[in-house]
């Protein structure tokens, strides 16, 4: 049984979770990761949702403030014992309802274009590509979306 929890960038969990995706991404970004990374900070992270399939924990994923209107999604990650089960789709719609909870209208991510299945989960969820945004502008191996709620 997948259960999902709302807690915070201090939660173990979270944070154990995270390193394995910063290890992930350190293969796929290769060259590049220090640079992505430096954006990657969770000390701050105060809506962040954590994944557990019976008990053991499996994915996460985070919001931040990006404008008055805007959420951010951050570190979006499930383990590699979790994928296939559509519980990085639970978690970004735990996610957008907690946008808008929070009385934000859109959400906005940015991810590698390496990463086929993050990108291939955000089209299926009805993520529309934009201009790269910020620290990304420019950047030819970012893919930015956003996502009005």
């Amino acid at each position: 049984m997948i259960t999902l929890k709302k807690t915070n960038s201090t939660n173990i969990d979270f944070i154990n979770l995270v390193k394995n995706l910063d290890a992930y991404l350190k293969v796929k970004d290769g060259d590049d990761h220090s640079f992505y990374n430096q954006f990657n900070d969770i000390d701050m992270l105060k809506y962040v949702i954590v994944a557990y399939h019976n008990d053991i924990p499996v994915g996460c994923g985070a919001i931040k403030k990006s404008s008055s209107e805007t959420m951010e999604i951050k570190r979006m990650y499930v383990s590699p014992k979790g994928r296939g089960n559509g519980i990085g789709t639970k978690i970004l719609l735990a996610l957008e309802s907690w946008t808008k909870e929070l009385k934000y209208t859109k959400c906005i991510l940015e991810t590698g274009i390496v990463l086929s299945e993050a990108v291939a989960l955000y089209k299926k969820n009805e993520y529309q590509i934009i201009q790269n945004y910020g620290q990304y502008k420019g950047i030819k191996n970012c893919i930015c979306f956003e996502k009005y709620l």
